[in-house]
């Protein structure tokens, strides 16, 4: 029997605004919409739940970014807020509009 990841869903309470970020950072395509759901691209997708975000998620995702700083101003300019500095060098903490954590590391 064989299990594979099929993809990564990160709750929401507003899912318009997160797929607005989302799909902007990582210029991803919306490739299904349902009322509770969006998929964004083949890997990602955003799901409704009523109760927003209250505690440091458990999961998060690092994104490898090209240009470091093209990255953190783009991530900035759609909403997402830096958690604190850049770390040895090589990442940074950031909260998306509704709070979930991502890193954006240096290449």
């Amino acid at each position: 029997m064989g299990i594979r990841l099929s993809g990564i869903v990160i709750d929401a309470t507003d899912l318009d605004r997160l797929a607005r970020f989302w799909s902007g950072l990582l210029e991803l395509e919306i490739t299904r919409r349902e009322d509770d759901w969006i998929s964004l691209g083949s890997g990602l997708a955003l799901q409704r739940v009523p109760e927003p975000k209250a505690v440091k998620n458990r999961i998060h995702l690092d994104l490898v970014a090209d240009d470091f700083a093209d990255a953190v101003a783009r991530a900035a300019e759609l909403g997402a807020t830096p958690v604190g500095d850049l770390q040895e060098s090589l990442w940074q903490i950031w909260q998306d509009p509704e709070g979930n954590e991502f890193c954006i590391c240096v290449s």
